[in-house]
């Protein structure tokens, strides 16, 4: 199996592939020194980061499906069915266990105290090398240019950006090309996760694919607009931007 191009989702270029497939391409770009990004699209990333999305047409950005959302869009606008729910929170853990190596790590985003869980974690969990974190809050004031030198001195091979949709995305593709890094991610809510600052649904609920109803649950004043009025944007655009390339 190859790294394949569904029919767009509301014009977005998202790939129908497998978390094997994506991870040993990954890999291949790291071991070649090529620079790849990375994005997880689900219905929100649809919705807000509308205005980055000729930015994201590019063959060194892979964009893959994230959520019962883009199963649904898939099914109704493309009559196409993804192979695997590549979500972030599940395939960043896959794609450093399937290395054969430590790769070197920074990690951008999340409050302070999540980010030094989730950087031990990182180190002491999965067996990476973080090179370098700075926090969303304080520590992303820092100017531009200092923090790409920072990443860059720090010698990076993979860049973890959680600053959630579309403000992620938009630092990415505004850094992008002064990043030495040869993979850089929008991670999402990642750190939270691995900090234990929030909780994944059970392994039932996922399997259902009802996690994000989980979510709702706990974060129902955060989560409620997403999941109701955002969601109604979503298939208005999957039906407005059908076909678009």
């Amino acid at each position: 199996m190859s790294l394949e191009k569904m029919n767009p989702i509301a014009g977005y270029p998202v790939l129908k592939t497998t978390s094997s497939v994506l991870a040993r391409e990954l890999r291949r770009a790291v071991r070649a020194n090529k620079k790849m990004t990375l994005f997880f699209a689900n219905t929100n990333f649809v919705v807000q980061c509308r205005y980055l999305l000729e930015r994201m047409r590019s063959d060194s950005v892979m964009i893959v499906n994230d959520g019962v959302g883009m199963d649904i869009a898939a099914f109704l606008f493309s009559s196409e069915k993804f192979n695997e729910n590549l979500n972030g929170t599940d395939f960043i853990p896959y794609f450093f266990s399937e290395s054969n190596r430590s790769m070197r790590v920074f990690m951008l985003g999340s409050k302070p105290e999540v980010l030094i869980k989730a950087a031990h974690h990182l180190r002491n969990v999965l067996g990476q090398t973080v090179v370098g974190a700075c926090d969303g809050y304080a520590g992303l004031k820092t100017p531009a240019g200092e923090l790409i030198e920072t990443i860059n001195s720090a010698q990076a091979e993979v860049v973890l950006v959680a600053l959630g949709n579309p403000i992620q995305e938009e630092w990415i593709l505004a850094n992008r090309e002064l990043l030495d890094a040869n993979l850089v991610v929008g991670v999402g809510a990642l750190f939270d996760f691995w900090s234990g600052d929030k909780q994944r649904a059970p392994l039932f609920v996922q399997r259902t694919k009802l996690e994000w109803l989980y979510r709702l649950c706990l974060e129902p004043r955060r989560l409620v607009r997403r999941y109701t009025v955002d969601i109604m944007r979503f298939i208005l655009l999957c039906r407005k931007y059908r076909g678009d390339v």
